[in-house]
Order: structure tokens, then C-alpha cells, then sequence
């Protein structure tokens, strides 16, 4: 018994003496002691925990060298190799995660709808749930601060730019149509069904090296990856009829949804301030195809309508009325690859192209124009650490434009241009902690037109000053070729340019946000002509210039008030260009100082309805009086809009909806045209622009027909 003992001690005191103390402290970047950090050997099940003071300590018989790993929730994971037998207490420190729900966000620009979307300040159903939006996307984007509302042209226009310096992007692939077609004076709409979209990012301004050809803003809308069930949508209104429906497979979906608008009806019930000769009509319809491989996902989207209306305009300066007879077709489809590749790398690859044909009637006249437009694009990115993300990638955009213009008992004239545009471009986001990032980007491209290259450097940084708050500031330059309306007829140009800086402070908590965001552009390098319209015989040039400032302010809230969720937007734009035609530097006709809006949704359960009102209000726009002296030196009055939207849930899955559109019936007014020659007591005679209707009347029936008889469209109005 007594050699047994003997045995055992010696055996314990062997493994005692075979033993290594480890030992140490944690701490995080502040130099404060970490409690309850994890330390251990990898491979064994040596190890401890942190005391209140961050010490830990333990003993491990494993030799030679190690590897130490310390986890602690919400930071990085540290490993670190160390030599056993060597080993000396030392301090670590850890450093916080920036993959948490906390971290700093690089905004400042940018605006985004969607259930991925950090900062979110729409849903992605707010598209076509928003009084007076009637389900078209720019129209619900106009309650956003840093856009004017231009009812005449239903385009978006942001921060003092027009409408073709934005850019629209479906899955990172450019829309080179993004508009149906439109007379003067008659707005138009946007091409696509906010039904088929997940999620939307709205840039109005510092966007990403990834994205060029755009002085103002870019606009990206994102399909659906997977639908969630098999569903039939049908929908029945004043205006015309839609079927969608989805369905899917083990790999794959396919959904699919078609529409056909006929305003003749309508305009026998509620006549609208248009002499049709044949109202609207439009046949439409979209699919968007999903397959899932191992490693990626394909997307296939398809987007088609065929549109045509037949009308007289007053002219003031003839007795008789302009007819304008117009058929449009457009078509615009995209394939887009997203997958792994290798070592954390990830793979973007997409071809877009984009068809557009007009053939007009003026008077006696004819105007037929085709514009088919590329765009290739690949990118690759990988997120190299916890902290460190790096793209880079190139596109090539080839646009094609024939136009063909033939005058009554006259010759022809003909004009196009043939353009493609490469581009390169990197891009490396680094978080330097939770609360600090930066973004830096640089994009180089060559207009082979224009023989033009350019090398367009951006950058942003974001700081968290709170759990709740951050600051935000962007800088960029941005070029884009002049339009179709001056390239057709001339080609010596230089690319236009703007350079964006803008401060963005950002407050986000579950069921509020507010941002507010200052902003200065420069433009330089704009297109002027010496002519009443861009023409054939005009004199171009470069030398145009401008500059635009500002600041927006947007709030949303749900909490405070059961049932209730709105929205509030405000913007404030000081802008003049020296541009066009223009005599001097001045502020567009289209940009209004201040610009306001209110969007309410409320649920009233003892009805089963949801009640929407939105509330637009503008200042007045500059027009041109040739009665007085100066130049656009005259305004309009302001502009005032109250839209409702009321839907009733029938059943689960029958909803009747009604909107209109201004309400209260205000008299707005667009701007002026006047008389080119004046009249014989000297005065030029005026025409005001005026919407096409006081109001508009949306009456539709909308039935769902899904596996799970719950599903219904009530948030999709």
C-alpha cells in the first residue's frame, strides 16, 4: 500500500513539474479590461476566463509552439502563436467586431429602400404604398429631399441637375431608356413595376467609383433573388388590367407580369385637359428567371412595352393646333451571374441592352428615331479581412443613335452617332473600428467619340459619435458625355463635369430616422449653343458652368402614434447655371428653392382600411417673361398637392383601392410659354402650363391567389 502512494506521488509530481503556467491580460482598444473573454490552447481543452481586472491564467503540459486564441462576443476572434516553454505573461488586446449591428455606415449620398438596407429610409413597398404615386417609382422618389418635382416631365431631377444626369441601374446593369415616351408638356413615367424589385438605392449624390456616366445621381433598383411562395396577382382598374404570377421549382423561379393601360375610358368619365385624338395606350410586361447553382446565382430579366397616343397641342404662336402622333417600343433585358470564385473571392458578371424606337407624326411632318444601347460589366470583390473590403472591375457601354427626320415636300435629314465608352475601376473599403470607416475609389474611362479619357478619384468617411448617431463625408468627381440631343449633330465635345462634397449626419433607432445632409456641386465643362434649340446649325461648345447647394432634411417615425407611420422631407437648393442657350449665369426653370413633403399612412383595424395622404408643396419656378427685363427673372407661384389613397381589405385577399390625386383641386401652374413675336400693343402673348387634369381619379379591384390564402397586395398600394 505504502509503495502504491509512493508511486502515485511521484506520478502527480512529475506532471506538476511537466506543466506550463500561461497567464496574461485582455483588454480592449481603450486600454479598458475585458470580464469574460475566452482564452485557450487551439486543440485542447486548456484554458480560462477572464477576471473583472481582464487576468487570466492557466496551465497546459502541451510543448513547443501554440496557438493562443482569445474570443470575447461583439470582437474579433485573436490567435497568436506562442512558444510554451518560453512563454511570458503578456497583455493582448482585442479589437471590436465591425461585423455587428452597430457598426458605422458609409452613407453620405445615399438613400436606400429595401430589408437589407442598414439605414433605411423607405420600405420596399413605400414605392407604390405612397398617396399620389400611382405605382411609379420617380413618383414616390419625389417625397425624397434632393428632388424637384417637374410635373410637366414626371422625370426625377436631384440637386440642381436635369433628368438625363441620372443614371439608372437594374442588378448593377444600365437602363439606357429608363422613361416611356411623352409629347411636351405631357409627363411621362418610369418603364418599370415596383412589384418585381427588392430593394432600391437612391444616390443623390458621392456614389460609388463603380457607377459612371452620371453628373447627379444614380438610381439602383435590385429584383427579387428568391420569391418567397407560388402566387397569381390580378388586378382590375379604371385605367386598365395586370396579371403577374410566380412560380417555382427545386433550382430555380420564374416570375411574370404584364399589364395593358388605356386612358380612352377613363377619359370619356373624368376629361382631362388634352385634346386626344387617341388617348394612351400600353401593352407591357416583365420576367424576371432565377437559377441557383452551387456557387452562384443567375438572373435573367426581360422588360418590354409597346406604347402609342395620338393628340393636338395648342400652339400660341399659329391659330392652328400641332398634332403630334406617337408610337413607341422599347425593350430592355439583362443576364446577371453572382457567385464564389476563390479564397473569399466573389464574382459579378452581366451584360445589359437596351432597345428604343419612336416614330412620330408632327403636323405633316416625320421623325423616326432608334437608339440600341450596350453595356458589359464584371466585377470582383472579396473581403480580405474583418476590416478590409477590395473590388475592382471595368465596363464598356456602346451606344448606338440613328435619327431620321423627313419634312413634308422636302429632302431628309439624317443624324446618329455610333459611342462606346471602357472604363476601369477600384475600390477599397477599411474600418477602422466600429465607429470609424472610409471609403476610397477611383474610376479612369475613355470616350472613344468624343476621344476624351478621364480619371474621376472619390472618397468618404464615416464617424459613429453615439449608438444611435453618425457623420458622413463624401467627395467625388463625376463626368458624363453630352446627350443624344446635341451628339447627334456634333461630336467635338469635351466630356461634362461636377464635383460633388457633401456632410451627412445620420440618427437611426428602431422606428425613427432622421438624416440631414448639406451638400456643394461645381459643375464645369456644360454644353451651350447659340440657338433657340439644339439644331444642326448651331455652335457648340464646352464653356458652360454652374453650381448648386443646398440642404436636406428627411424624418420618419411609427412609434409614436398606434398604427400611424409617415414621413417628412424638406430641401433647400441655391443653384445657377450658365448653360444652353442662356445669357447668363441663372437658376433653372425647373428647380424650385424650397420643396416639402408629407407622407401619412394610417391602419384603421374597425374598417380594414389603410389611409394615405401625402402633401407636396414647392416655391416658384423661374420662367422666362420677355415683357420684362432680366433673364428667367420672374417665378411662378407656389405649387400645393394633397393626394389620398384609401384601401379597403375586402377579404384576405381581395383589396378595392381608391386614389386621387390633388384633391383639393389647386390650380398649379408649370411655367409660361410665350409668343415668339410680340402683338400690335408690344407685348408677347402668354400660355400657362398647366397639369393635364385637376385631378385624377385610381379606382382598382386587386385578388391575390397564393398557397397560403393570406397573401394580399394591401402594401403593394
Amino acid at each position: 500500500m505504502r509503495t502504491t502512494i509512493t508511486f502515485l506521488l511521484l506520478t502527480l509530481t512529475q506532471m506538476l513539474l511537466g506543466q506550463t503556467t500561461i497567464s496574461g491580460k485582455v483588454l480592449d482598444e481603450k486600454k479598458q479590461p475585458l470580464q469574460g473573454a475566452n482564452v485557450f490552447i487551439d486543440g485542447t481543452y486548456d484554458g480560462s476566463s477572464t477576471d473583472a481586472n481582464g487576468n487570466f491564467k492557466f496551465s497546459t503540459s502541451v510543448k513547443g509552439v501554440q496557438i493562443l486564441k482569445i474570443t470575447f462576443l461583439t470582437f474579433e476572434t485573436l490567435a497568436q502563436n506562442i512558444a510554451i516553454e518560453k512563454y511570458q505573461s503578456q497583455t493582448f488586446i482585442l479589437r471590436e467586431s465591425i461585423n455587428s449591428l452597430d457598426a458605422v455606415v458609409i452613407n453620405a449620398g445615399m438613400l436606400e429602400a429595401g430589408d437589407k438596407a442598414r439605414v433605411s429610409v423607405l420600405k420596399p413597398l413605400d414605392i407604390v404604398t405612397t398617396a399620389g404615386s400611382a405605382g411609379d417609382i420617380v413618383s414616390a422618389l419625389q417625397t425624397l429631399p434632393g428632388t424637384q418635382t417637374v410635373g410637366e416631365s414626371g422625370r426625377l431631377y436631384v440637386r440642381g441637375g436635369e433628368s438625363d444626369e441620372t443614371q439608372t441601374f437594374v442588378d448593377g446593369l444600365r437602363v439606357a431608356q429608363p422613361y416611356g415616351a411623352s409629347a411636351n408638356n405631357v409627363p411621362t413615367r418610369g418603364r418599370f413595376s415596383p412589384f418585381l424589385f427588392s430593394g432600391i438605392s437612391f444616390s443623390t449624390g458621392g456614389y460609388s467609383a463603380e457607377y459612371g456616366e452620371a453628373l447627379s445621381s444614380v438610381l439602383l433598383l435590385n429584383t427579387i433573388d428568391e420569391p418567397v411562395q407560388e402566387q397569381t396577382d390580378i388586378s382590375l382598374m379604371t385605367v386598365g388590367l395586370g396579371v403577374s404570377n410566380t412560380q417555382k421549382w427545386k433550382k430555380s423561379s420564374l416570375s411574370v407580369n404584364t399589364a395593358y393601360i388605356d386612358l380612352a375610358p377613363y377619359q370619356l368619365a373624368v376629361p382631362q385637359a388634352v385634346d386626344w385624338n387617341r388617348p394612351y395606350q400600353s401593352l407591357s410586361g416583365e420576367a424576371v428567371y432565377r437559377y441557383q447553382f452551387d456557387n452562384g446565382l443567375l438572373k435573367v430579366y426581360t422588360a418590354f412595352d409597346a406604347s402609342r397616343f395620338d393628340l393636338n397641342q395648342e400652339n400660341i404662336n399659329t391659330n392652328l393646333k400641332d398634332r403630334i402622333n406617337l408610337n413607341n417600343t422599347n425593350l430592355y433585358f439583362n443576364a446577371v451571374y453572382k457567385g464564389f470564385l476563390v479564397n473569399n473571392w466573389q464574382l459579378i458578371t452581366g451584360v445589359s441592352y437596351g432597345l428604343g424606337q419612336n416614330k412620330i407624326d408632327l403636323n405633316q411632318d416625320y421623325v423616326t428615331n432608334e437608339e440600341n444601347a450596350l453595356h458589359l460589366k464584371l466585377k470582383v470583390f472579396s473581403k480580405i479581412t474583418t476590416r478590409l473590403k477590395l473590388s475592382f472591375g471595368s465596363d464598356y457601354f456602346l451606344t448606338n443613335f440613328d435619327e431620321s427626320y423627313k419634312p413634308l415636300q422636302k429632302g431628309s435629314l439624317r443624324t446618329g452617332y455610333t459611342s462606346g465608352i471602357s472604363a476601369f475601376y477600384s475600390e477599397v473599403d477599411y474600418f477602422f473600428s466600429k465607429k470609424l470607416a472610409f471609403n476610397l475609389g477611383i474610376r479612369a474611362s475613355n470616350n472613344n467619340l468624343l476621344n476624351a479619357s478621364s480619371v474621376s478619384p472619390r472618397a468618404s468617411v464615416a464617424y459613429k459619435t453615439g449608438k444611435f448617431n453618425q457623420f458622413s463625408f463624401a467627395y467625388g468627381k463625376f463626368e458624363q458625355a453630352p446627350k443624344a440631343d446635341y451628339l447627334k449633330y456634333h461630336s467635338n465635345f469635351e466630356n461634362e463635369k461636377t464635383q460633388h462634397y457633401i456632410l451627412n449626419y445620420t440618427f437611426a433607432k428602431e422606428g425613427t430616422t432622421l438624416r440631414a445632409e448639406a451638400y456643394y456641386k461645381k459643375y464645369a465643362d456644360l454644353v451651350k449653343f447659340d440657338s433657340e434649340n439644339p439644331v444642326y446649325s448651331s455652335n457648340y461648345s464646352n464653356s458652360g458652368f454652374g453650381y448648386a447647394k443646398g440642404v436636406d432634411v428627411f424624418w420618419r417615425e411609427n412609434t409614436r402614434i398606434k398604427n400611424l407611420e409617415y414621413w417628412i422631407s424638406y430641401s433647400f437648393i441655391d443653384t445657377q447655371r450658365d448653360y444652353r442657350n442662356y445669357q447668363q449665369e441663372a437658376t433653372p426653370s425647373f428647380v424650385a428653392k424650397h420643396t416639402a413633403s408629407i407622407v401619412t399612412k394610417y391602419w384603421i383595424s374597425s374598417l380594414r382600411s389603410q389611409l394615405g395622404i401625402t402633401y407636396n408643396f414647392n416655391s416658384g419656378r423661374p420662367f422666362e417673361n420677355p415683357n420684362t427685363d432680366g433673364f428667367l427673372n420672374e417665378k411662378t407661384k407656389s405649387y400645393s398637392n394633397v393626394n389620398l389613397g384609401w384601401a379597403y381589405l375586402i377579404s384576405p385577399q381581395k383589396i378595392l383601392y381608391l386614389s386621387v390625386s390633388n384633391v383639393l383641386g389647386t390650380k398649379n401652374v408649370y411655367g409660361y410659354e410665350y409668343a415668339n413675336t410680340a402683338n400690335q400693343q408690344g407685348k408677347f402673348e402668354s400660355k400657362a402650363i398647366v397639369p393635364t387634369a385637376s385631378r385624377f381619379i385610381f379606382v382598382g379591384f386587386f385578388w391575390t391567389i397564393s398557397a397560403d390564402k393570406k397573401s394580399n397586395q394591401l402594401d403593394n398600394l
